[in-house]
């Protein structure tokens, strides 16, 4: 019986559907990484790492505006024009970017258990990535580390170079990892939908 619920488990876990959603990644260093798992042994999230707290703050509000146009359009819209007014007064004051000006909007391969991406830099097999996701049109955060499974080139367009690479998650929060999965299954559910009013 356990390992009947054991492969239900590994099943839904492995499924993965590509999408467009927001991404960043950066290698992360080994004392970096021995400092995330020591928090996180002791039960601090990940999400305490030094300039998480911006992206949270400017994902939760476009969450929060995505919900808001649901119910009321007009609303929706007046908020959504005021934050990127406040969003640009901001930028003129603080010169720095942003770990969200740094995400960009990607083709992510994603499961419960891993992502597989196109990148613009190799990285060596076992390199933990700090990876930044933001799931569209949510607008849900998920901050993880994940170590490079496979990298290899898939083309070159007037010299540059561009890697598909493979990770496997090593750090996530159950609740994010729901999260993927949750996305996932929604996103099978509208394609299909979408197949059948083609017919």
């Amino acid at each position: 019986m356990a390992d009947n619920i054991d492969l239900k488990s590994e099943r839904r876990n492995s499924v993965r559907i590509a999408g467009r959603n927001l991404f960043y990644c950066e290698p992360v260093s080994r004392a970096q990484f021995k400092s995330i798992i020591e928090d996180y042994k002791k039960g601090i999230p990940p999400y305490n790492q030094e300039g998480l707290s911006d992206v949270q703050v400017f994902i939760g509000a476009q969450s929060a505006l995505s919900k808001i146009k649901e119910k009321d359009k007009d609303l929706g819209d007046f908020l959504s024009h005021l934050d990127t007014k406040l969003n640009l007064m901001l930028k003129m004051l603080d010169t720095d970017k942003g770990l969200f000006e740094q995400m960009s909007v990607k083709e992510l391969n994603m499961s419960g258990t891993g992502i597989d991406f196109i990148y613009n830099a190799p990285f060596e097999k076992d390199t933990v990535l700090a990876l930044h996701i933001t799931l569209l049109p949510d607008y849900s955060y998920i901050y993880c580390l994940g170590k490079v499974k496979t990298c290899s080139l898939v083309q070159e367009v007037e010299g540059k170079k561009y890697y598909r690479i493979a990770a496997e998650f090593i750090l996530i929060m159950e609740e994010d990892r729901e999260m993927i999965i949750q996305n996932n299954f929604k996103q099978q559910s509208l394609a299909l939908r979408n197949r059948k009013q083609r017919k």
